[in-house]
């Protein structure tokens, strides 16, 4: 378990490279906002979050079976990161923040991967903020420092 990495994985790098090419300007890993987003997008005022399927309990994926052995933990892990996601999710959207979960089987294959993005960028331009809020300019301002 050790050796999963909780950051800058594959398909994280490959979501942020297409974001970048299209002109989308963004933040990684933001530590000061509920749950560390993945992607903060200022602008937009958008946070986005790339969630495994095991991990994070994604319904109705294959991805997302639990193991057989040593059950009642793992039922109570995952269903701890389940609502960890809910409180993080209300908490930022209490805050006026738009969230978009991208989950890891959206991207495993170059079909889903483009589809996927194409729905990306569609809720990213869905509605731009007229300002920004005290938060997006602590954030910035926090970001820019590092």
């Amino acid at each position: 378990m050790s050796s999963i990495s909780g950051k800058e994985t594959k398909p994280e790098k490959k979501i942020r490279s297409y974001l970048f090419i299209k002109g989308i300007r963004f933040r990684k890993n933001v530590k000061i906002l509920p749950g560390k987003p993945d992607i903060l997008l200022p602008k937009y005022k958008v946070v986005i979050f790339f969630h495994g399927c095991f991990w994070h309990g994604h319904s109705n994926c294959k991805k997302a079976a639990r193991p057989t052995t040593n059950i009642e933990f793992w039922n109570t892990k995952i269903q701890s990161n389940i609502d960890r996601d809910e409180r993080v999710k209300l908490e930022l959207e209490t805050d006026g923040w738009r969230i978009i979960t991208i989950w890891s089987c959206e991207v495993s294959n170059k079909n889903s991967f483009e589809t996927t993005m194409a729905k990306l960028i569609d809720k990213i331009y869905e509605t731009k903020p007229k300002h920004k809020s005290t938060h997006i300019k602590q954030a910035h301002k926090t970001c820019t420092q590092s």
